[in-house]
């Protein structure tokens, strides 16, 4: 039996981050999250993990990365019961140093 497809359901919020983003990237960004999300989205991998600690959105949230270095982060929360991924935010990583809509997020 195939995988589950899951709905992605962008929030204005990430819409409003993914600007602050160069638009160079906006493709490489909506791929990873078509490839990474898409299907089997709460299974663990190298670079997709629950966040441990709600420090940045609610508890069940979880983080992709991808990118040159990894830079790029994309959060969001799975919804089971609809079969959805909210898509919440996406932001880059620098250093020890995280830029969500251009602003540093106390990490």
């Amino acid at each position: 039996m195939p995988a589950r497809r899951y709905e992605l359901l962008y929030t204005t919020a990430f819409k409003v981050h993914l600007q602050a983003i160069e638009r160079k990237h906006h493709a490489l960004i909506r791929t990873e999250i078509e490839e990474q999300l898409r299907f089997e989205p709460e299974v663990r991998t190298k670079n997709r993990k629950p966040l441990t600690e709600a420090r940045i959105f609610a508890e069940g949230t979880w983080e992709i990365r991808f990118g040159p270095g990894s830079e790029f982060r994309v959060f969001y929360e799975i919804d089971q019961q609809q079969f959805a991924v909210r898509v919440l935010a996406v932001g880059i990583k620098k250093g020890n140093r995280l830029y969500i809509g251009g602003e540093e997020i106390e990490l």
